[in-house]
């Protein structure tokens, strides 16, 4: 009875570790992300606010639930048209309290460009060192034709991670989360093309309260 127990035990502890998910490992597809949950706690990370300043995610998120979006950068018309249609919904998440952060692995310097584009109360985030995307999950590396054809034909620079010439972008994501920083509503797409509708956001903004 006793060795049928020490079975149990040594079979339960495999399993664990072998579907244990390194989620700060970057994925080599899109399709093969490996984002955090709805019940699970967000990663500290520091990022950079469009004049440079370092500045705590934990920190900006305790003072008041947050809708995080995670875009491929302002060079994405996908992403652009996604923070665009949240103008419609801003003040019904300013009343429930939310704040909107958007992260990006762009630099500063090209976000502060993006800032004087952006005509509402979103706070838009520097990931250039890949912390929050790796941190959540959701970072993958960009094929290498892919990254030379958005250089050549679009003059758009793709962040690589440290110490490697291989881009990385995030799968577009939103997370809601509280001021604990625990995710009430996630929504991760490896299709670049698809985005939740702000309808859906709103739904989900007043469900995660």
């Amino acid at each position: 009875m006793r060795f049928f127990k020490l079975v149990s035990v040594l079979l339960l502890t495999f399993s664990f570790q072998t579907f244990a998910l390194d989620r700060s490992a970057i994925a080599e597809t899109a399709e093969d992300v490996t984002p955090l949950l709805n019940g699970q706690n967000i990663p500290n990370a520091t990022l950079r606010t469009a004049d440079g300043s370092p500045v705590s995610l934990k920190a900006l998120m305790m003072q008041k639930p947050s809708i995080i979006l995670f875009y491929r950068g302002g060079w994405c018309p996908y992403c652009n048209r996604q923070l665009a249609g949240l103008k419609d919904i801003e003040k019904d998440l300013v009343d429930m309290g939310y704040q909107v952060l958007a992260i990006s692995p762009e630099s500063p310097s090209r976000l502060q460009e993006q800032k004087l584009e952006t005509e509402f109360a979103v706070t838009l985030l520097s990931d250039e060192s890949l912390q929050a995307i790796k941190g959540f999950g959701i970072g993958f590396y960009v094929p290498a034709e892919t990254k030379s054809k958005y250089k050549n034909n679009w003059n758009i620079q793709l962040t690589d991670e440290a110490g490697s010439d291989r881009a990385v972008l995030p799968a577009p994501a939103v997370f809601i989360a509280d001021k604990t920083g625990l995710i009430k509503f996630q929504y991760v797409n490896p299709n670049f093309k698809v985005r939740p509708s702000s309808e859906l956001l709103l739904q989900a903004a007043k469900r995660s309260l």
